[in-house]
C-alpha cells in the first residue's frame, strides 16, 4: 500500500505555510491541507481573517485535487474554457474555485498525495505561501 499523506506532514505544511505568511507580512492567512481524497488533514485560520477565507482556501485546494493540476494552471485552462469551470463549480455544489493560491502536494515519486491552499493575500503569493509549506515537509508540488 503506498503511504498517504500523514497528519504530521500535513501539520507542518500548514505551519511552515504560515510562517512564510508572516515573514511576507501578509493580511491574516488560511491555509487548508487535504488528503487525496478531497478531505480535510489539517486547517488554521489566523486571527483577524475575514470569515471566507477558509472556504476560499479549501476550494482552492479541492480544485487541485480533483484535477491533479495546480490552482495557476487550473485558472489558465478556465479562461479558455469558461462553461467547463463552471459546469465544475456547479456539480461540486461550489466547492470548485479555479483560482491561483493552491499546489499540489506530491511524494518523490509524483504520486498525489494532496493539496495545500492559501487565501488571504494575492494569489501568487498564496501560492508561494503554499509552495513554502510543502517545501519545508520535503514533499514535491508542481
Amino acid at each position: 500500500m503506498k503511504t498517504p499523506l500523514t497528519l504530521a506532514q500535513a501539520s507542518l505544511i500548514l505551519q511552515a505555510a504560515l510562517t512564510a505568511a508572516r515573514q511576507g507580512a501578509h493580511p491574516p492567512m488560511a491555509v487548508v491541507v487535504l488528503d487525496e481524497a478531497g478531505h480535510l488533514k489539517a486547517a488554521a485560520r489566523e486571527d483577524g481573517a475575514s470569515m471566507l477565507r477558509t472556504d476560499i482556501a479549501t476550494g482552492k485546494a479541492w480544485a487541485v485535487v480533483g484535477l491533479g493540476a495546480s490552482s495557476r494552471v487550473l485558472a489558465e485552462r478556465a479562461r479558455g474554457n469558461p462553461h467547463f469551470f463552471q459546469a465544475l463549480s456547479a456539480t461540486s455544489q461550489g466547492r470548485f474555485i479555479a483560482q491561483t493560491g493552491a499546489v499540489p502536494i506530491r511524494a518523490a515519486d509524483g504520486r498525489l498525495l494532496g493539496a495545500v491552499g492559501a487565501s488571504g493575500a494575492p494569489g501568487d503569493d498564496d501560492e508561494a505561501i503554499c509552495l513554502a509549506g510543502v517545501q519545508a515537509a520535503g514533499l514535491r508540488a508542481d
